[in-house]
């Protein structure tokens, strides 16, 4: 597989999330300034040109407004936001623990509402709240941040197709080094780095092979010289008839990120991520197959698609065009019950 079609790849959620020139700009705002994602969907919003960014609202006082994707921005308060018929769509950007209830908020006032990860921990509610928004004729977008990410997609394409015969294997692996406030908030859930960072990846497992069988997870404090039992080892295997998935989450590796990976394993090749951020994939095949010759071939590392804007691309489109969304509420609920069940967090139909 050459440069050049590696990057039409990269591109190619971006493309097709475009929509006409002829369309009015939706008008967003952003409620909640904490989560780890917020200040680079400021930097996203702000740019695209379908977006008319209307400004951000700190709901709560412990949330930062220092950042520097901050700096220039109006700040509105939540009435401005809720109040306002112009406002169509929120970000929702809130605490973990708070943004099922901000995301409710927003579909009651009839916005359009992209919810960041992981959407709460309570299931039952998380289906009220996509009943409601379907209710309404809205739709609620989850910020999964690999779906759109050009090496998975090509991954997943490749397994898909075939090309790498029958799948037997998923094997994923995040290990970052956390700071200690970030550790304290991940210590309220007893999933700790998995129900954070965890949830990405099991996306990525059940939209290429569904709800699985069996769930179990290990959830480990293993840290020597920090008290705060926060669950910062741990390991979720998922069980298909004939795939098994394992999926690694710490937060040690003082250079993890470029050891990030995931790995895709058939009986005719593997199709290899690492690292994440710089899009490179790696194919060994034993017989050509699609796209790819037999044996080696690693693809160079490519400047991504600037963060999250294939997200809001897409999520335009559904606004404008009335498209129909890569990913349905039933998908999210399945993910979210697969997370919950390998945390051993409470899970409800």
């Amino acid at each position: 597989m050459n440069r050049r079609a590696f990057c039409t790849l990269a591109t190619s959620a971006a493309a097709a999330g475009m929509y006409g020139a002829d369309h009015k700009k939706i008008r967003v705002a952003m409620i909640g300034t904490a989560h780890g994602h917020a200040a680079s969907k400021v930097r996203a919003l702000r740019q695209l040109a379908g977006y008319d960014f209307a400004g951000v609202c700190r709901v709560h006082a412990d949330e930062p407004d220092s950042n520097e994707a901050f700096k220039n921005v109006t700040w509105l308060n939540l009435d401005d936001v809720l109040k306002d018929p112009l406002i169509e769509m929120v970000a929702i950007e809130t605490r973990v623990e708070r943004n099922l209830e901000y995301a409710e908020r927003a579909v009651a006032a009839n916005k359009w509402v992209h919810l960041d990860k992981p959407p709460g921990a309570d299931l039952a509610r998380l289906r009220k709240l996509f009943d409601e928004a379907h209710r309404r004729g809205k739709i609620v977008q989850l910020g999964y941040q690999w779906r759109y990410h050009a090496a998975m997609q090509a991954a997943v394409e490749a397994a898909r197709k075939g090309w790498l015969g029958q799948v037997y294997s998923m094997r994923a692996v995040i290990d970052k080094p956390l700071a200690t406030d970030e550790r304290l908030q991940l210590a309220k859930f007893r999933g700790g780095i998995m129900f954070e960072e965890g949830c990405h990846l099991i996306d990525r497992a059940v939209d290429l092979f569904g709800k699985p069988k069996r769930v179990t997870g290990y959830m480990q404090h293993s840290s020597a010289t920090l008290n705060d039992g926060m669950a910062d080892n741990t390991l979720a295997i998922l069980e298909y008839d004939k795939v098994l998935v394992d999926i690694a989450m710490q937060s040690f590796q003082p250079h993890g990120n470029k050891y990030r990976t995931f790995e895709l394993s058939g009986t005719n090749g593997k199709a290899f991520v690492q690292p994440y951020a710089q899009a490179r994939l790696l194919v060994d095949l034993k017989e050509a197959a699609g796209a790819y010759k037999a044996g080696e071939q690693m693809v160079d590392p490519i400047e991504p698609v600037p963060a999250y804007s294939p997200d809001f691309l897409e999520f335009a489109r559904v606004i404008r065009e009335g498209a129909k969304p890569s990913f349905t509420a039933e998908h999210d609920l399945i993910v979210q019950d697969t997370l919950l069940k390998a945390c051993g967090m409470q899970s409800t139909k």
